[in-house]
């Protein structure tokens, strides 16, 4: 059986990528779907990422039977009505803000979406990259003014995400429709597979991370400083904005903004697009959610190769995270970045895509 193989291409003296390549394959089940998945050497790839629990699991099976009641949680509900129409009156509020204040809106979620784009997402669930202290602890303040829990939470759920995609351990199940999977999951309790499987996943390496563990401690006084405080007084103070403006559309509305983004990659993105990489899993690739969520939605390329540092295989384009990582690494901030090789993408096209577009 030809060798799994690795190749490493130097950037600067700490700025490498590993380029990923195999030619072994086997046929797995997702759910109800039957497909071949291109596998790295899953040893090998332990080793290299110190993890594999975001690799889909065929082995798992949905209990038979009756679904378990849905149970609201009417805190949250209560709570995220009352963000979203904070968010219409800070759309309502555009019209009378200083151009300095939507700058700094612009700018705020930028710095919070990459906190869960680059950080929670690519560095920690997924292990595609590593990154030195001050880029994790970086990453861990805008990861609070994201407010999308905490990181050791975001990578639990996220790995459970992809080790049982669209199935009822799945905490987004997206087969259960688009509400559901862009925000009803976070109005109703969670299904007891979510929680069984959750509990299971091996997240060692995310409590070995001190940065982590100290943001898990102290996050709800960070995200009351960094989500909501903050961005309202920076424009209040430095150039005298209106107090309810600097809170209702830097804070609130980018907030708003900020988590519709992220969860219209578990909604639209796994709804709505093609699928040149594998046409038996349900992500898509969706241009708009990129734009969005900053580069996070080509989804069928994500799901097919979760290790990719890229999530994509065309770099830049409409992929602001991609360029935020390979900046990092040029400032020697970043390094060790994971990419998946154009021989193993295109051979993965010819065999499981719907022929949708060709390889960059």
């Amino acid at each position: 059986m030809p060798a799994h193989l690795l190749q490493e291409e130097e950037f600067s003296s700490t700025c490498t990528t590993t380029t990923v390549g195999t030619v072994t394959s086997r046929v797995t089940r997702n759910g109800d779907a039957v497909m071949e998945k291109d596998l790295l050497n899953h040893e090998d790839l332990a080793g290299d990422r110190g993890m594999i629990d975001d690799l889909f699991d065929e082995t798992y099976h949905e209990k038979e039977g009756p679904k378990p009641p849905v149970r609201y949680v009417w805190r949250n509900i209560i709570l995220m009505s009352l963000l979203h129409l904070g968010g219409i009156l800070g759309l309502m509020l555009i019209p009378y803000a200083k151009i300095q204040t939507l700058a700094w809106a612009a700018l705020c979620f930028l710095v919070s979406a990459v906190g869960i784009t680059a950080g929670s997402h690519r560095l920690w669930s997924h292990r595609s990259y590593k990154a030195t202290l001050p880029l994790r602890i970086f990453l861990t303040f805008a990861n609070s003014m994201a407010f999308q829990n905490d990181i050791y939470e975001w990578v639990r759920d996220h790995r459970v995400h992809h080790k049982f995609s669209e199935t009822d351990a799945d905490p987004h199940n997206a087969k259960r429709g688009f509400f559901f999977s862009h925000i009803g999951w976070l109005l109703v309790r969670k299904h007891p597979d979510v929680i069984e499987k959750g509990q299971k996943l091996d997240l060692s390496d995310i409590r070995a991370d001190k940065v982590v563990m100290f943001q898990r401690r102290y996050y709800k006084p960070s995200i009351v400083l960094l989500c909501f405080t903050m961005p309202t007084v920076v424009p209040w103070y430095f150039w005298e904005e209106s107090l309810i403006i600097s809170f209702f559309i830097p804070a609130i509305l980018r907030y708003v903004l900020g988590l519709n983004a992220t969860w219209l990659v578990n909604s639209a993105a796994h709804m709505f697009g093609n699928r040149p990489y594998d046409q038996n899993i349900n992500p898509r690739e969706n241009t708009l959610v990129s734009l969005g969520a900053l580069g996070e939605g080509f989804h069928n390329y994500h799901h097919t190769f979760p290790y990719d540092y890229s999530t994509s295989e065309f770099g830049w384009h409409f992929n602001f995270t991609t360029a935020f990582i390979d900046l990092m690494c040029l400032l020697g901030l970043a390094s060790d970045r994971k990419k998946v090789s154009k021989e193993v993408i295109l051979a993965r096209k010819m065999r499981t895509g719907d022929g949708s577009h060709k390889s960059g």
